[in-house]
């Protein structure tokens, strides 16, 4: 499939989508937000992909929306429902693990991105900025839902409102990213962290990521329930028993996704 705003790229089982507007800080415009989903769902209905890393071309991950791409008199409800909106449900629903390798800025809607991502990685350079307050708007694209559940109402109103940069360091002291990464060694670690998160099991962190998603909105007892149908597929999986096999062979095991 060829894209104009980003580029697709799969090297054995990791697809990674890079962001390539670098003369723009790669910020966001109907067409990449349209590229993007598609890009996720080629991901997601590749079998033989078992991770997804998204990034940025150039010095930047992104600048969040193009302000030369919004009219006016935009009615910003339905701009987010029309181009935001189905992306980020694309990221949601995609039972693949996806990475956020934030090379550099993320800022608005291209830190809401990185934090929808299931894990952030950092290069030592990079920061988040939370822009929305700058031009009076409200932190949208699923910032205000993402940004309590990862680091605390307190916290996130502070980033939300006060605008303040957060660098690599702090964004890792308070939980937001992973792994902080300095420029020399990101290349060569973030194809080690992506090669580790592929080789999981597939099965079971698709059903961790819906099911520990469900658990923020549903009661204790409704949870059991659903926590006992994951494990009963997941008992099912041949990665189960691959796992069992090499527990028993004193062995890592060699997970095939299924």
């Amino acid at each position: 499939m060829d894209y104009g705003t980003i580029f697709y790229e799969k090297n054995e089982n990791i697809a990674t989508i890079v962001l390539n507007r670098p003369a723009a800080y790669n910020a966001f415009t109907e067409q990449m937000n349209l590229e993007i989903g598609k890009a996720l769902k080629q991901a997601t209905k590749d079998e033989a992909v078992t991770c997804i890393v998204i990034t940025g071309n150039g010095k930047a991950f992104c600048s969040g929306q193009d302000l030369a791409d919004v009219e006016e008199h935009t009615n910003h409800a339905e701009f987010l429902k029309n181009r935001y909106h189905p992306m980020l449900k694309q990221l949601k629903e995609t039972p693949k693990p996806v990475i956020a390798a934030i090379n550099g800025i993320a800022a608005g809607a291209g830190m809401s991105l990185a934090l929808a991502c299931d894990f952030r990685v950092m290069k030592n350079t990079a920061k988040f900025v939370s822009a929305f307050m700058n031009i009076g708007l409200v932190p949208d694209s699923g910032f205000l839902y993402q940004l309590p559940r990862m680091v605390g109402y307190a916290k996130a109103l502070e980033i939300a409102t006060l605008g303040k940069p957060i660098l690599a360091e702090e964004a890792l002291e308070i939980g937001l990213v992973t792994k902080v990464i300095s420029e020399e060694a990101w290349v060569s670690q973030i194809g080690e962290f992506a090669s580790h998160i592929a080789s999981l099991p597939t099965t079971s962190f698709s059903l961790i990521k819906r099911y520990m998603l469900d658990s923020m909105h549903t009661s204790y007892e409704t949870f059991l329930e659903q926590e006992a149908f994951a494990q009963r597929i997941a008992g099912l999986s041949q990665d189960h028993q691959e796992g069992l096999q090499a527990f028993m062979e004193k062995r890592k095991p060699n997970f095939v996704g299924k």
